[in-house]
């Protein structure tokens, strides 16, 4: 077995952990969690602080720009090998797309209601009482689970932790609030967003992995 098998079969295991771990904190939150913190949140009307609102723009904003910076930076390399912060901007724009495009996916195969009605009066847990899974159901009035928020987030910035290790204070500062404001403002459950961010950060890991962005 090659050094780099080796490594990667290291990787998947630690990928399965992390999922199991993953799994039984959704099963907490969904059973035990999840529902007091939306009621909570809407009873005090935490949803009304316009500082956690805008702290939800900016995840889907470096989405809307990376295919631009994807383009600059290819461009770039017309003349000469990346420096290591481009490098490490290209996959992490790369890492963030298909992070968004797996969360899709699991979107319409878990087909989970969302805490709040925001459109087309999609039934969710204030609105209508409606609570829980429906797998294989497509549509955006089902498609809270996983975060794509928290995807995103983490799709980007676990690539710069990982290939950079002196930015990871300041990624936690940046992405905890942001995470945060995402159940602040109950656009998702708790376990939506611990999904969303495990599922980031594992396509970020393998990102970095794959480009050999990792530090010894």
């Amino acid at each position: 077995m090659t050094m780099k098998e080796q490594e990667y079969r290291t990787l998947l295991r630690r990928t399965l952990i992390t999922m199991g771990v993953c799994i039984a904190a959704v099963l907490i939150c969904y059973f035990w969690i999840d529902r007091p913190v939306v009621f909570f949140v809407y009873s005090h009307h935490i949803n009304k602080i316009e500082f956690f609102r805008w702290l939800t723009y900016p995840p889907p904003e470096v989405q809307n720009w990376s295919a631009l910076v994807l383009t600059i930076l290819v461009v770039r390399r017309a003349w000469g090998p990346f420096l290591r912060w481009q490098k490490v901007l290209l996959v992490a724009c790369l890492s963030l797309i298909v992070a968004d495009d797996f969360r899709i996916s699991l979107g319409d195969v878990f087909g989970r209601y969302w805490p709040e009605t925001w459109t087309h009066d999609n039934p969710s847990l204030i609105g209508t009482g409606t609570y829980g899974f429906h797998p294989f159901q497509r549509g955006d009035d089902i498609g809270s689970f996983p975060s794509g928020h928290a995807c995103r987030i983490l799709g980007f910035a676990a690539v710069w932790m990982i290939a950079m290790p002196g930015s990871r204070v300041v990624a936690a500062v940046v992405c905890a609030p942001m995470l945060v404001s995402l159940v602040a403002m109950n656009y998702h459950f708790v376990s939506d967003v611990i999904a969303g961010s495990v599922l980031g950060g594992i396509i970020a890991t393998y990102a970095a992995h794959l480009a050999r962005l990792q530090t010894p």
